[in-house]
């Protein structure tokens, strides 16, 4: 990590907590009797989770329990507890310090129901694959009951779930804007993006004496106030956000107390300021040319967002606070915000530093017994026995796609464990875990190929607000030499007692094409015959919206794998994975991409449809139809959205063109959109002619809305309708 971005003390600099002396529990205890059998009389910290207790570091209350642990805390954990009542949070008593809470490796509403809202009937986080185990909204539910188990202990929440709604968002499921889940769940502090740093702090804190009322500054929290913090300069969110395009790096170095600011006496919302008077913006050069200023423009400083109350019925001034908060995600660099709700106010502090390769090691270092608590028996748990075999090499993407939140909650800046750390741990997988084989399923991450690759200037690293470090094309500063992974994968693979080291995780193959010594390394070593890659899309518009990159990239990747695979005597094959519905996509998007997998023979039998997923850009285009990644204005441009279930279905079933249920759908749709001519036999056609049979038993069409602008749904045309 870049000194810019150091932190002023280490997770491992704390002195231990006097608990210490207990040690390492086999397992973190779950019952009374088994805090007996360590000798506790107590748990310091109880951590509720929605998911299974495994006890590997894939699992979010595994790493949390077992990092208090190594700082002499005594951690519990209440897994999937009947909500019912508060009985099941009185399990282990009352917690010294606070109850931790969150809803799991997954949001618990995409957790519990498809893209379409239907229930789901299982859960892959829950012994034998059980649905049900979880409420809806589970942070909202599991907070109020450890709140009437013991009145006046602390709740503090964390989590995906959490995390992506640490501000006022919109839910897809109740198609409204909710507040903050801070407020919804009254708990007394949020914790937001990956915890550790802001959690050890804040644990220290408490067993010394402080009360959360006193920890009201620390990176990576959000907290209810009554007015600002004192010692903090605002400033409205309409004078920092850059309404424009931001392709250029945003001076680092400006005085942004000297922006104009926006003239609100026009509208009862404020106006959005011309790109030209509020920011200046340079060309990508050496940032060694400019002297930094004492006092960057952002120390101390916090950004008033948009009220809940206008958010909520304003949705170009949703897209306009969405905006302005993915611009204050760097850590080096980010803001303050503040936002009302009614007579509350929310304060979101900047997000914590990333930690550093020896805080990585340390975390995943920890006495993980790898394997779920013994209380279930042989039941299985999917999500586990998927990643029973892998091992987590790195955190963070700076892909920025706008349908993802990985870059929203574990950062941009990619966080590193050292060759070494990786290593022992795969030896410790080799020789712990019960059905090894020799078959190391995954070492990656949220990203396959983004180990060790950084910014090759700090300065910019500590201060570019860029969604992305590679659209729409790979950023000049952004380094992608892939030795560093080269040499572990051979270090791993030359292993006594592995066999194959596979690769599983997402693989940006727009960075692997810079690197053909690395291509050639894993279609040589590492693919097991197949190999997932997510162009997502064919169609310019929708990759665009997206942030991903064009086919190019992709066919240019085709060509060096085909080509390695040759080389390497070995038949393996490409499957690519694509998403539906997304907003910016047309129907003759779809179709345009439904016969680019018939010309190249790819018969999908999975297909994702989009899923509008909390404080996501592409969420926010979907909810505003505004692309926030562009200037937000009451005039901008419609984003085209596949809204309704009629709508997202048949694109869905485009894509699945070669499924017979789906060719009424596709017909009707192709003589709507004037494509007649893709009806019939022959490759130039996508779906064949309707039988006589098919024909006498059709059923009339049903009344539907225009494309991607559904009027009696679309939340903007609704506000624009009463205003006129």
């Amino acid at each position: 990590m870049s000194s810019y971005l150091a932190p002023e003390k280490r997770i491992f600099e704390y002195p231990k907590y006097w608990a210490e002396c207990f040690g390492a529990a086999p397992f973190l205890p779950t019952t009374r009797a088994e805090m007996d059998l360590l000798g506790w009389d107590s748990c310091d910290v109880i951590v509720v989770t929605g998911d299974a207790y495994v006890d590997h570091p894939s699992f979010g209350m595994a790493i949390i329990g077992r990092l208090l642990e190594s700082q002499g805390f005594r951690v519990g954990i209440i897994a999937q507890p009947d909500w019912s009542s508060a009985e099941a949070f009185k399990a282990l008593g009352q917690p010294n310090l606070y109850f931790g809470v969150a809803a799991g490796n997954m949001d618990s509403m995409i957790n519990r129901y498809t893209a379409d809202r239907r229930l789901r009937h299982d859960d892959a986080y829950t012994p034998g694959n059980v649905g049900g185990k979880r409420p809806d909204r589970a942070t909202l539910h599991y907070t109020q009951r450890c709140k009437e188990a013991f009145k006046g202990v602390p709740v503090i929440i964390g989590g995906i779930e959490a995390s992506l709604r640490r501000i006022a968002h919109y839910d897809y499921w109740s198609e409204k804007v909710r507040r903050s889940m801070l407020i919804d769940a009254k708990a007394d502090m949020l914790i937001y993006g990956n915890a550790e740093r802001p959690l050890v702090e804040v644990t220290h804190r408490m067993a010394n004496g402080e009360t959360l009322e006193q920890m009201q500054d620390i990176r990576g929290t959000a907290i209810m106030v009554k007015q600002p913090l004192a010692g903090w300069r605002g400033k409205d969110s309409t004078t920092l956000d850059a309404p424009g395009t931001i392709d250029a790096i945003i001076n680092p170095y400006i005085d942004t107390t000297k922006m104009s600011s926006c003239d609100a006496s026009k509208d009862a919302s404020p106006n959005f300021v011309d790109a030209k008077d509020a920011v200046q913006t340079l060309s990508i050069k050496p940032m060694a040319a400019y002297e930094p200023v004492k006092g960057q423009p952002w120390f101390k400083t916090y950004a008033k967002l948009p009220s809940y109350d206008v958010v909520k019925t304003d949705p170009v001034m949703y897209a306009h606070a969405s905006r302005v908060m993915h611009h204050e995600t760097n850590p080096g660099s980010a803001r303050a915000l503040y936002q009302e709700h009614g007579n509350k106010a929310l304060w979101v502090n900047p997000p914590a530093m990333p930690l550093d390769t020896e805080e990585m090691d340390y975390v995943f270092a920890a006495p993980f017994a790898r394997v779920p608590h013994p209380m279930y028996g042989d039941e299985k748990i999917p999500a586990y026995d998927m990643i029973r075999f892998s091992v987590n090499i790195m955190r963070g993407c700076f892909g920025g796609c706008s349908f993802c939140s990985i870059t929203e909650h574990e950062g941009r800046i990619i966080q590193n464990r050292s060759e070494d750390s990786i290593i022992r741990e795969v030896e410790d997988m080799r020789d712990k875990v019960p059905g090894f084989t020799g078959v190391v399923s995954d070492l990656g991450g949220p990203t396959a190929n983004m180990y060790r690759l950084h910014c090759k200037d700090p300065k910019v690293e500590a201060t570019c607000r860029l969604p992305s470090c590679v659209h729409p094309t790979i950023c000049d500063y952004m380094g992608t030499d892939h030795k560093p992974l080269i040499n572990l994968y051979r270090r791993a693979r030359a292993l006594p007692g592995i066999k194959k080291v596979l690769i599983a995780s997402g693989l940006r193959y727009d960075l692997a094409i810079r690197d053909p010594e690395y291509v050639k390394e894993l279609v040589t070593h590492h693919v097991g015959g197949y190999l997932k890659i997510a162009p997502e899309h064919t169609e310019s518009e929708p990759l665009r919206h997206m942030l991903k990159p064009n086919m190019s990239s992709y066919n240019k990747f085709k060509r060096m794998f085909e080509k390695y695979s040759k080389e390497a005597g070995k038949e393996q094959y490409l499957i690519p994975y694509f998403i539906s519905a997304h907003p910016g996509t047309r129907d003759v998007d779809m179709v345009n991409m439904a016969m680019w997998l018939k010309t190249n023979k790819f018969r999908l039998d999975q297909v994702q449809n989009f899923y509008p997923s909390p404080m996501c850009n592409a969420t926010t285009m979907y909810y505003t139809e505004v692309n926030p990644l562009k200037k937000v204005t009451r005039d901008s441009e419609r984003v085209s959205i596949p809204r309704g279930i009629r709508q997202r279905r048949l694109h869905k079933a485009i894509l699945r063109y070669h499924d017979p249920k789906n060719w009424a759908q596709i017909r009707e749709a192709l003589v709507d959109m004037g494509m007649k001519n893709l009806i019939g036999k022959g490759p130039q056609c996508l779906v064949p002619a309707a039988s006589h049979a098919e024909s006498s038993r059709s059923a009339p069409k049903a009344a539907r809305g225009k494309q991607g602008m559904t009027k009696h749904t679309s939340p903007r045309s609704q506000k624009m309708r009463r205003s006129r």
